[in-house]
């Protein structure tokens, strides 16, 4: 059997567009002869709705679009991810579902039977689980549909979850073929957890899967592809490209060469950030990007991230030099826009950071100059930054990484001004690493940018060690409190410093109030600031 996988990048409530994309992509699978072909989890939807889909007119006009489809599909069978409603006088209103479209007519309709409701993931808030999983007969086969979440093996979750197995009801019903449409957003390691995860099913269920996953940035979640399709003896024997669109047909029961396991988790971080920057981006109506440049490693590596999302030609950067400022980080921002090719321009805010000294000296007189005064610079710099990005019409980026907005080494209304903060959820390790990966080939940033030493520089000589850690233990325990979820005992008794630990701690919990006003970030790990982690402002639990 020759199966189609159609791997496309939909866009959340754009029924006509996905309806488009999915036929677009089911006709080229058409071409290269395909007898069925599969689409990802809410492919004509878009994942996740979340609460659009209590609109009113939100799921009729997702049935009106899937009967669109079905009168389009008259050669062989296509399979759709979508939201119907659930019929039933109790339960959730909506129903996760799929249907089988072949001769002009909706077959079969199939309902999702684990909902997750961890993570990023709410959607028994939602939807009804299915009751039943049964296979569905079509060309002498017996073929089991199945969405996302029910094929995942207990084993890859941190603790059962349900008391159901879809997968087990549908082999004990007997089944020639197991199908799942995917929405399974990417975090680092999660490709290849997904792959090994897949190959274990299929050997337990001795029978071949065809996975289809989406791609594409939606929100602050990235869907990295890596469809595949798996032999009953757990072998991959094809498996489609990660972040971006791309439709295959396989042959499932003949076998073919197998797939090597592909990983590379820098460049995997990488693709996600540019797929997730250029979404966000056009899907919101932007096609261009401005950010301040100050010559340090995180806004030089946002350019770059932009720069390979939207074109150079399309980024913008603004250096904005304090009475602190050095002269070579001005320097190093004209350099990095040089060897990018994107535009830099200079402003100075000294004058405007006097004028505002000056306006506010009565009502300072007396009080020294602290830290009220460096974050003054940074909010003249958001300001700035917002004018430009008013002016033009370019979506403003916000340059801080994980380790900082954890901490809250960051101003509020100053540098976390902008609209999306493309390398939030990514540790300061892990922004050095991908920067020199960038310069793998020759330099993109300069390596002065790279080997010195962090500096905010809103006062004389500042270092960011003056203030925090060095970054390799930051990330360590940050790595521990916030993804592990260890507490400040268990942390030390890793062997770390014990007022580092309590101060970090501390400063994590102080500044939820920040995270929650800051700009949406790009999801890259298990567990990212915004929709992945969610913590009480006012709390006392230590």
């Amino acid at each position: 059997m020759k199966v189609g996988i159609a791997q496309i990048n939909g866009v959340v409530g754009d029924f006509p567009g996905n309806a488009k994309r999915i036929l677009a992509a089911y006709r080229e699978c058409l071409e290269k002869g395909a007898e069925l072909v599969v689409t990802p989890e809410m492919s004509l939807v878009g994942y996740p709705p979340r609460d659009l889909v209590y609109k009113s007119q939100f799921v009729p006009k997702c049935l009106q679009a899937l009967d669109y489809l079905a009168d389009e599909v008259k050669e062989v069978p296509l399979i759709v991810g979508y939201v119907d409603f659930h019929e039933g006088k109790f339960g959730k209103p909506f129903r996760n579902a799929a249907a089988w479209l072949e001769g002009g007519e909706i077959r079969s309709k199939f309902w999702k039977t684990l909902l997750p409701t961890y993570d990023v993931f709410d959607e028994r808030r939602y939807f009804e689980p299915g009751e039943r999983c049964e296979p569905f007969v079509w060309g002498g086969k017996r073929i089991g549909v199945t969405i996302c979440e029910d094929v995942w093996s207990e084993d890859y979750l941190r603790r059962p979850f349900y008391d159901r197995d879809p997968v087990e009801e549908l082999s004990a019903a007997g089944v020639d073929l197991l199908i799942n449409l995917s929405a399974s957003p990417y975090h680092l390691g999660k490709p290849e957890n997904r792959r090994r995860m897949l190959t274990d099913v299929a050997k337990e269920a001795n029978v071949p899967i065809v996975y289809c996953n989406s791609i594409g940035g939606n929100d602050q979640l990235v869907f990295d592809g890596h469809s595949m399709a798996v032999d009953p003896s757990g072998e991959v024997i094809s498996q489609l490209s990660g972040f971006v669109e791309e439709s295959r047909v396989i042959e499932v029961f003949s076998g073919g060469e197998t797939e090597p396991l592909k990983s590379g988790s820098t460049e995997q971080l990488y693709d996600a950030l540019v797929l997730g920057l250029r979404d966000y981006a056009h899907k919101c109506g932007f096609s261009t990007v401005c950010l301040g440049l100050s010559g340090g490693i995180d806004s030089a590596l946002t350019a770059v991230i932009a720069a390979d999302a939207l074109g150079p030609e399309n980024v913008r950067g603004l250096t904005m030099p304090s009475p602190y400022s050095s002269r070579g980080s001005v320097e190093d921002s004209f350099s990095l826009a040089e060897k990018i090719g994107i535009r830099c321009d200079e402003v100075s805010i000294s004058a405007a950071f006097d004028s505002v000294k000056t306006a506010m000296a009565p009502v300072f007189e007396g009080k020294e100059q602290d830290v009220t005064e460096e974050n003054m610079q940074a909010r003249l710099r958001g300001m700035f930054l917002m004018a430009l990005s008013n002016k033009d019409n370019h979506l403003l980026l916000t340059t801080g990484n994980k380790s900082e907005l954890a901490v809250g080494y960051c101003t509020i209304y100053g540098d976390m001004c902008g609209g999306l903060a493309a390398i939030s959820d990514l540790p300061k390790t892990k922004v050095f690493e991908i920067s020199k990966w960038v310069n793998r080939n020759g330099e993109r940033i300069p390596w002065n940018t790279i080997t010195k030493p962090p500096s905010a520089e809103l006062r004389p000589d500042q270092k960011d060690q003056d203030t925090l850690p060095e970054y390799d233990v930051l990330d360590a325990i940050l790595e521990l409190y916030v993804e592990q979820h260890l507490g400040a005992e268990e942390i030390i008794g890793h062997g770390y410093d014990e007022t580092m630990v309590r101060w970090i701690q501390r400063r994590v919990d102080l500044n939820e109030w920040k995270r929650q006003q800051a700009a949406p970030g790009i999801r890259v790990t298990t567990k990212a600031f915004g929709m992945g982690r969610r913590m009480p402002i006012v709390q006392r639990f230590v």
